[in-house]
């Protein structure tokens, strides 16, 4: 008598991502933030910066309503002004960076913006420790310091104003997370960025964006900058401790200079190299040892709630 073959779970999206390890569904997921960066970069000749911007957050904040279906009904007030205040966060994170990258080496821009989240870790914290990544994050400054006066100085101010924005965006989406279940409250603070970004990201880009080629390079930064690292991390996030996840994410600014020097031929100096390091390895190591004092009190590796998609982080 012959047993019955077990029947075969039907193919999905969701199967083949459960059957990749979490930690390259991580690494996927930061590529795909700096690879999107790096054709929004190359769309600057033909679309100024704040037309693509808008051309990202329009093709994001589209997919998440879509797929979210956020709903309008039962939300007060104050639930409205922090999601606001959150949208603002996302469009001037965008904006600020967008700029920076027309103007200075992807991974340098992506450095020093990943000081603003780095920042918000150290100040928070009471560890003797953190000394340490701190003094690290700022010899990686001074070392990009070395370097400013080959780089425009406009770059630069708009990538550190980058990342007070970026700091800011980390503090709205935990109010909006303690307001707003999954991932309805990004898709609302989406909309809002898309309005407020509208009135620059139309004016200069103008008639090109009419052209159905630039709307689907935008459509592409979307996907890559959005959607695909959200739905990587969420899946990632369901399967490792929040703290590998937290050391992975550190890498973004490797990423970025290694996709500057794939995509745009932007080869960075050995004190750039060294300044990228530095924050990389400040990063981690706050990451870590902040795991470490949580582990004392509750599990360690205890489910978190997923993240912002990548345009926290990034750009």
């Amino acid at each position: 008598m012959s047993i019955p073959a077990t029947p075969k779970e039907p193919f999905s999206l969701r199967t083949a991502a459960e059957a990749i390890p979490p930690v390259w569904l991580v690494m996927v997921s930061i590529v795909s933030v700096q690879t999107g960066a790096g054709v929004a970069k190359n769309l600057f000749e033909e679309l100024p910066p704040a037309a693509v911007v808008w051309l990202r957050l329009l093709t994001s904040a589209v997919l998440l309503v879509l797929l979210v279906r956020p709903a309008l009904r039962a939300r007060s007030r104050t639930d409205w002004l922090v999601v606001v205040g959150y949208g603002v966060a996302l469009a001037m994170m965008n904006f600020l960076i967008y700029q920076a990258f027309a103007r200075i080496p992807l991974g340098i821009a992506v450095t020093i913006e990943y000081l603003g989240p780095l920042a918000i870790a150290i100040l928070g914290s009471r560890r003797r420790i953190d000394l340490l990544w701190a003094g690290l994050a700022g010899l990686g400054v001074v070392a990009l310091g070395l370097e400013s006066g080959s780089m425009d100085p406009l770059g630069l101010l708009f990538a550190v104003l980058a990342a007070v924005a970026w700091a800011g965006y980390i503090l709205l989406s935990a109010a909006t997370g303690q307001r707003f279940s999954g991932a309805s409250g990004l898709a609302f603070a989406s909309v809002v960025g898309v309005v407020i970004m509208a009135p620059a990201g139309i004016a200069e880009g103008g008639a090109a964006l009419l052209d159905w080629r630039l709307l689907l390079f935008g459509l592409v930064v979307g996907v890559l900058s959005s959607i695909v690292p959200y739905t990587l991390e969420l899946n990632a996030l369901r399967r490792m401790p929040p703290r590998v996840f937290g050391v992975l994410m550190s890498l973004q600014p490797a990423a970025a200079a290694v996709v500057g020097l794939v995509l745009l031929g932007e080869l960075l100096s050995l004190w750039q190299w060294f300044a990228v390091g530095c924050v990389i390895v400040a990063s981690a190591g706050s990451t870590r040892t902040s795991a470490r004092e949580r582990g004392g009190r509750t599990r360690d590796d205890s489910p978190a709630p997923p993240p912002p998609p990548g345009d926290r982080r990034r750009g």
